[in-house]
């Protein structure tokens, strides 16, 4: 009995341990250039493993992409949807979406990836987390004009304003560097940076940019 118990434990630390690697790969090296045999040996199993749990090279990708948008989606959702002040949440938002970027530094290649891939997979990511964040997005601004809180603006093309001012730092962070700035990722850089982006929300979105949040 206690080695059946053990068992869906080993299952889930078997499938941690290749996507943990499989991410390396396909952040390096893209899902073309990332090879099943250099995430087995990372991985520490037997190649057919990959295959046993993903059934292919697409699918280890797919679910590698799925684990970060699954746990950012928990977390986006629960604030763009709680009540209290459109300001304060949208700072919120912004601020953990940062976060969630800085702390995984292969977030960005593979969402980069994720874009420019298509397909019927990257459609289902997209309905599945993207859209539902999105429109949550939407709602909250669309609130906080009616609020008198942020200005009038479009919904659509706001949302992707915020997104590029989190996002295209870390994806550009490699051309960064080589233009002589600091490491991207070093503490100092993104204090600085996370400070940049939510001033130029507070700013260039809300009507009384130096109101107290409530």
């Amino acid at each position: 009995m206690a080695g059946r118990e053990r068992r869906p434990a080993r299952r889930a630390e078997t499938r941690a341990k290749i996507l943990a690697a499989a991410e390396r790969a396909f952040a390096q090296d893209g899902l073309a250039g990332g090879r099943t045999d250099a995430i087995a040996a990372a991985a520490g199993v037997n190649k057919a493993l990959l295959y046993y749990y993903f059934k292919s090279k697409a699918g280890i990708y797919e679910a590698v992409i799925e684990e970060h948008l699954r746990e950012f989606n928990q977390q986006a959702l629960e604030i763009l949807n709680a009540p209290g002040s459109a300001r304060t949440l949208l700072l919120r938002y912004v601020n953990l979406h940062f976060d969630f970027i800085s702390r995984r530094h292969r977030h960005a290649p593979l969402f980069q990836q994720l874009m420019m891939k298509g397909g019927k997979a990257p459609e289902r990511l997209f309905r599945q987390y993207i859209v539902p964040r999105s429109e949550a997005l939407r709602k909250l601004l669309v609130r906080g004009m009616l609020a008198g809180e942020l200005r009038k603006m479009d919904p659509f093309h706001t949302a992707a304003s915020i997104a590029a001012l989190v996002v295209f730092y870390f994806s550009a962070a490699p051309m960064l560097q080589l233009m002589g700035y600091a490491n991207p990722y070093a503490e100092a850089s993104l204090k600085r940076r996370k400070q940049e982006v939510l001033d130029f929300i507070r700013h260039g979105l809300f009507i009384n940019p130096d109101a107290p949040l409530t």
